[in-house]
């Protein structure tokens, strides 16, 4: 019987070890949790049923979701988002959904997240204005997330592009003012502004040039357009972005003004840095030897009085589209004023400098030309502007055509948008292709009946839409900007309002529909699904 009662025993020994071993895992994975728990802020929102989701999202306007399959998943991103929390109280709301747990696994299953296909198990998810908005897919830095949570729909941060890695990038001017300080190798700084096309236009070579000239001397970059930088911009005259500045030793010595700059543009001027040259400044229009009677406001009615007919146009200095008409309309006025029988004669005003004109004659774009018979103004004249069209119709005057009408103001399926309505339109479309465009551009005029009759075609579809931007309306140039415009047509594709990618297809023929067709194709039909289901 003892043998029994050995065996007997040490069974009931096994169990109770087996019962104490597991009630010691089980304390272990709560004080873990509670562990866990302590170090995640309680500016961080814990999420657990779908209402509490979805009152979360309709009440915030810009809000960051966490979702792990577990909570020791979740620690990494909760301890780095604790410190995110604090630096945007006020801005933004973080939060976090625990997937394996209760409640919480319903509500993801919900609304379609499951952060177990992640390969760290947790998946970053951004809402906006009640709707999902994007998927957080930047560096997981305390840097890069407050940048994008005090704008989501800003740009990455230049660091973030590891082409960009040699850019010594600059934060604040505690880290400037060390640079100068510390640095013994020569130094060439870019102040720029992360929506400046020029500045995006000039990044690679600038930080290819970091690269090839590591080690001997530092390229440096900082974002300068936030207010708190006035300072810096004041006392390094910054007027424009982008502006380098070149220092030696600490001190400022001059700027590189060469905007068409390669990587080896840099790379030679860094070796033997030169001042830039200084620019003839081209006298006045009005003080130039010029067959153009420049007028004024003291002398315009008198002399449009002595002459029975005069075209003249009302310009501003720094006009591009005027400087290009300059010489035309010299050529012209050379031309008339050595004519026997001359029709007439050309004038011309300086509207910045003479403004009771420009008031008085409703001059609101540059150049306006007029036309005045025998001191009354009879034409608005926008389709002259060659010489020899100039002296053709003085020859024979005669009422201008009607204005062309607009594309907004035509009849069709497009959705003209502006700044006002931009994003609330495109977040509600599955599939949207947005030309942003300029009146006066020849290849937007050339691609508006293709883009008009893909619009048609797809009129029906409720969920996709064509739409446009003139950029050259009101504040929507500050929104061509941001969307990355640098030139006319940009065309690009947005899924639920978000950029997706520039469209680089055919502009004619059935370019535009075949895109929108393939769309399907290639899986886009899958983006965006969260956002239908809240």
């Amino acid at each position: 019987m003892a043998p029994f009662r050995d065996r007997a025993a040490a069974a009931a020994t096994g169990a109770a070890t087996s019962t104490t071993v597991s009630r010691l895992l089980l304390l272990l994975a709560v004080l873990s949790t509670c562990l866990m728990a302590a170090k995640v802020s309680p500016l961080i929102e814990k999420v657990e049923d779908h209402k509490e989701f979805k009152k979360l999202v309709r009440t915030r306007n810009n809000v960051l979701v966490v979702y792990s399959k577990s909570a020791a998943a979740a620690e990494r991103s909760l301890k780095l988002l604790s410190d995110v929390a604090e630096a945007v109280k006020g801005q933004g709301t973080i939060a976090w959904v625990n997937c394996g747990d209760g409640e919480s696994r319903k509500l993801c299953k919900k609304i379609k997240v499951d952060p177990h296909s992640k390969r760290n198990g947790v998946e970053l998810l951004h809402y906006k204005d009640g709707a999902f908005h994007t998927e957080y897919n930047r560096p997981e830095t305390h840097k890069s997330v407050v940048a994008f949570m005090r704008d989501p729909e800003g740009a990455p941060l230049w660091e973030e592009n590891p082409e960009a890695r040699d850019v010594a990038h600059i934060d604040s001017e505690k880290e400037f003012r060390k640079l100068l300080k510390k640095e013994e190798r020569t130094i060439l700084v870019m102040f720029y502004a992360p929506w400046c096309g020029v500045c995006k236009r000039m990044k690679p070579a600038f930080q290819q040039a970091a690269t090839d000239l590591k080690g001997s001397y530092v390229l440096a970059g900082m974002n300068v357009h936030p207010a708190e930088f006035d300072g810096i911009k004041q006392e390094f005259n910054v007027k424009g972005y982008p502006t380098f500045c070149y220092f030696d030793k600490g001190k400022f010595l001059f700027n590189f003004e060469n905007y068409g700059a390669t990587a080896q543009d840099f790379v030679e001027w860094m070796k033997n840095p030169q001042a830039p040259q200084p620019k003839a400044l081209e006298a006045p229009w009005a003080e130039q030897d010029s067959a153009v009677f420049h007028l004024t406001d003291d002398s315009f009615d008198s002399f449009v009085t002595e002459h029975p007919s005069v075209l003249a146009m009302f310009y501003a200095p720094w006009c591009g589209h005027c400087k290009k008409m300059k010489p035309d309309y010299e050529e012209a006025a050379e031309l008339l004023n050595t004519d026997d029988n001359s029709p007439g004669v050309l004038a011309a005003v300086d509207v910045t400098t003479h403004k009771n004109l420009g008031e008085k004659y409703q001059i609101t774009g540059f150049p306006t030309l007029k036309y005045f018979e025998n001191a009354e103004e009879k034409y608005t004249l926008p389709h002259l502007r060659t010489k020899d069209k100039i002296i053709e119709w003085l020859h024979n005057p005669q009422a201008p055509p009607p204005p062309e009408q607009s594309w907004e103001e035509q009849q069709s399926s497009v959705n003209h948008l502006g700044v006002e309505d931009f994003k609330e339109f495109l977040k509600k479309k599955k599939h949207a292709l947005v030309m942003f465009y300029a009146p006066w551009c020849p290849h937007c005029k050339n691609a508006v009946p293709y883009f008009t009759a893909a619009a048609e075609h797809f009129k029906e579809e409720r969920k996709i839409a064509y739409a446009a931007v003139d950029c050259t309306r009101g504040q929507n140039n500050e929104l061509c900007k941001v969307e990355g415009v640098e030139g006319y047509p940009t065309i690009s594709y947005y899924n639920y309002g978000k950029f997706t990618e520039k469209y680089s297809g055919e502009r004619g023929g059935d370019g535009f529909i075949e895109y929108m067709e393939g769309l399907r194709g290639r899986g886009h039909d899958k983006i965006g699904k969260r956002g239908e289901e809240l």
